[in-house]
């Protein structure tokens, strides 16, 4: 009987067409699921499938500001309060929403429904359709000057009961001023433009510092209103010092004004050359400026 055989060439054609074969079945089969993925089913919308896919963090990000078209409606609200769930089922795009809460943030108000226009990319028929449902809060349509001296000439009218707490805590006016360190955040928010926000940060950092030893200090709140400098006051400061002969390195870094490499120049100051006795001795690093070290005077000891 006749044997039959392939050559060696022959069979090395044959594993290749194989391969080839079995790779091209692969990428059908991938390209198949893709489609299956990603295809509209039943009306649903293309958004929400590629929603389904997003990773754990993006997902919690992308339900912060989705809204479905059929979500949209519109009702009464204040750009100056309303949240970001309100806003985006008005119709606003999620960055829209984003940059009212960066006004609200950096002390802006609505004071009129004209206001909102000045929204980037906020078309003339959504403004139009959003017009007659746009409610400013008295307190927000008015300056505090304004405010108080309405609530002067109401005030026989509005006063029912002497021991009877106002609902609303007035701002306080020009000319009238809030002790830096020593006020609450309760007292701040009576400050034009300062809100709980600003009033929280102005506490932390003022405890970051140790005390704040000028008003300037506040512009080192990042996006501080600068118009609302004018009602504060430092009296009579006494800033908490420390001493930087004997804090470590992760110490030091706890102050707004010294870094890691600030703190580290400090250490190997004490490390070579022992107790520092002025911060003029640290002039000679680069890291020390004539500008940081005045900024440090008030809150060191040796």
């Amino acid at each position: 009987m006749m044997k039959s055989y392939f050559s060696k060439r022959d069979r090395q054609a044959i594993v290749a067409l194989t391969l080839m074969i079995l790779v091209g079945c692969g990428f059908l089969w991938l390209l198949g699921d893709y489609g299956r993925r990603h295809k509209d089913v039943g009306g649903v919308d293309s958004a929400y499938v590629q929603h389904r896919y997003y990773s754990k963090g993006e997902r919690r990000k992308e339900k912060q500001y989705y809204a479905q078209p059929s979500d949209v409606r519109l009702f009464k609200f204040d750009p100056n309060t309303a949240d970001s769930t309100a806003l985006l089922k008005l119709g606003l795009q999620p960055w829209q929403v984003r940059n009212i809460y960066k006004y609200r943030s950096h002390g802006g108000t609505y004071r009129k429904p004209e206001d909102l226009a000045r929204l980037y990319g906020l078309s003339a028929h959504q403004y139009k359709q959003l017009l007659p449902y746009i409610s400013i809060a008295k307190e927000y349509s008015m300056t505090a000057a304004e405010y108080v001296g309405a609530h002067k000439n109401n005030a026989p009218n509005e006063v029912k009961d002497k021991d009877e707490e106002p609902t609303v805590r007035r701002k306080i006016a020009l000319g009238e001023h809030v002790v830096l360190n020593t006020a609450d955040t309760t007292e701040l928010k009576r400050v034009p433009g300062i809100g709980s926000w600003y009033a929280k940060a102005i506490v932390r950092y003022g405890e970051r510092l140790g005390g704040y030893v000028s008003i300037d200090q506040l512009d080192e709140i990042e996006g501080f209103p600068e118009d609302a400098k004018q009602y504060f006051v430092v009296s009579n400061p006494s800033p908490h010092k420390m001493n930087v002969n004997t804090l470590t390195l992760s110490q030091l870094r706890q102050h707004p004004y010294i870094n890691y490499y600030q703190a580290k120049a400090i250490t190997d100051y004490r490390r070579i050359h022992g107790n520092i006795k002025t911060l003029q001795q640290l002039s000679t690093s680069p890291d020390f400026t004539a500008k940081i070290i005045r900024k440090l005077l008030p809150y060191v000891a040796f």
